[in-house]
């Protein structure tokens, strides 16, 4: 359980919160360059509960701007995009991407009063499929080499969904390697033959489904060891005397996980407070192997949300899609197929901050526990001026945090944390795109058992 005022220090976000502080110091996704209008490239944003207007420059950049206009406060985001930045439509005021304004057209030809005119402006960058902005102090950290703002586009494919609690639940399930077991089982045979279904696919060398694999065998042994990037969490399951099956999945501070999406895929999953009670999850999945069908899995995915929130179908008010009779003859949560629902389940429920001070954690929750300590070290190593991890100061340790490895793989017991490295580094070598993990972050085969490993029940 946690004190209830370090729930309160990492599930606050707004802009005087220290955590919110310590995520604006990283890149956030913003907004899907795909949910931008083609014909007029303006949207209204909400992001860590600051009211933006995201807007694509003349030269193919964006800008991202305050909500409201210095001059009687109406909403930029039905500005004319025209004469290289935002107009608004009261006074005709022109705003630029780094929020100067341009033009004060009713004021005297020879005012100077545009010039101490500026709104808040925040740098963006695009990277496969999504805008990221950042919203800290000073200048922005160079992106590190992680595969999925490395991978090619043709090799990529994001999405977004809104879930209506606080960011660190969200997280805090992703990283939770346990609850695959029961949360995603089915108790009737998969009836999904769609590209791209994580637990439909079969685990490599097993001739099972990883939704069976990982039904029959509920109790993983679950290590989890420090890493550049993070947090590294193991998950591994005795198969037979001489096979085990081994799952790795990583945090991507301070608000991303990293997740194995089948054999030769693999998906970065950001949780971006929209403000303290709900938030997007923004992916990035990435394939070692083949290019990515977008239409396809862009049509998979619209199936199961509303736009233009990306609001899932399934949601509290309808409970989520619960049906009695599926729960008893085929899913276990008796909320349809898509995974993603039953996440979202998982974290709705909760309420929209949960109440951390009244939880019980065991042994199990080794990955969730030790996350925890790391937002409360770090937000003590921020405050000082420490260094922070995934954060890179130059070109060259940006360069250096690759990965991270997420795998799923069958290996002899014997020796098991010897393998994973090797084996990321053969399915890097068949790739077309893929480089060899030359950096620090994601290649150290250690041994599984690094300082987080013997996190304690009820941490």
């Amino acid at each position: 359980m946690l004190k209830r005022e370090d729930n309160e220090k990492l599930t606050r976000t707004g802009p005087d919160a220290p955590l919110g502080r310590l995520m604006r110091s990283y890149w956030q996704p913003a907004a899907l360059v795909s949910e931008m209008p083609v014909d007029r490239p303006v949207k209204a944003v909400r992001l860590m509960s600051e009211d933006l207007v995201l807007f694509q420059r003349e030269d193919g950049g964006w800008g991202l701007v305050s909500r409201f206009c210095a001059h009687r406060g109406v909403d930029l985001s039905y500005g004319r995009l025209e004469d290289g930045g935002l107009r608004c439509l009261y006074h005709g005021w022109l705003y630029g991407s780094d929020g100067r304004c341009l033009e004060q057209p009713a004021e005297p030809p020879s005012s100077t009063f545009a010039d101490k005119i500026r709104i808040r402006s925040y740098p963006c960058e695009e990277r496969n499929g999504i805008v990221f902005a950042y919203l800290g102090a000073g200048d922005p950290p160079p992106f590190p080499a992680f595969d999925c703002f490395t991978a090619p586009d043709a090799y990529t494919f994001a999405f977004k969904g809104l879930w209506d609690c606080n960011w660190l639940q969200g997280v805090e399930g992703g990283i939770d390697p346990s609850h695959v077991s029961f949360l995603h089982r089915f108790v009737g045979e998969d009836p999904r033959e769609v590209y791209g279904q994580q637990f439909s696919e079969e685990v490599e060398g097993t001739g099972q489904k990883l939704s069976k694999l990982v039904g029959d065998h509920f109790r993983p042994d679950i290590e989890v060891e420090s890493a550049e990037h993070g947090l590294r969490v193991f998950a591994i399951r005795e198969l037979a005397e001489d096979v085990t099956h081994v799952r790795i999945t990583n945090l991507m501070f301070p608000n991303a996980f990293v997740v194995p999406f089948g054999n030769d895929k693999v998906f970065a999953q950001w949780h971006v407070p929209i403000d303290d009670h709900s938030h997007y999850w923004y992916m990035v999945l990435y394939d070692f192997s083949e290019k990515t069908d977008k239409d396809t899995l862009l049509a998979q995915r619209l199936s199961e949300v509303t736009l233009p929130d990306y609001r899932p179908i399934r949601n509290r008010d309808n409970r989520w899609g619960f049906d009695a009779t599926e729960q008893q003859e085929l899913t276990y949560t008796g909320m349809g197929l898509d995974i993603n629902v039953h996440d979202q389940w998982a974290v709705e429920s909760m309420g929209a901050i949960q109440d951390r001070t009244v939880e019980r954690l065991g042994v199990s929750d080794r990955a969730v526990t030790a996350n925890r300590r790391l937002l409360l070290k770090s937000l003590d190593a921020f405050e000082a001026g420490s260094p922070l991890p995934a954060h890179p100061l130059d070109d060259a340790e940006a360069a250096r945090l690759v990965g991270p490895i997420a795998v799923d793989m069958i290996s002899p017991t014997e020796g098991w944390q010897d393998r994973w490295a090797a084996h990321d580094a053969t399915r890097r070598a068949a790739s077309p795109w893929a480089a060899p993990p030359t950096g620090t972050a994601g290649q150290d085969p250690g041994a599984g058992s690094g300082a987080d490993s013997g996190a304690t029940a009820d941490a």
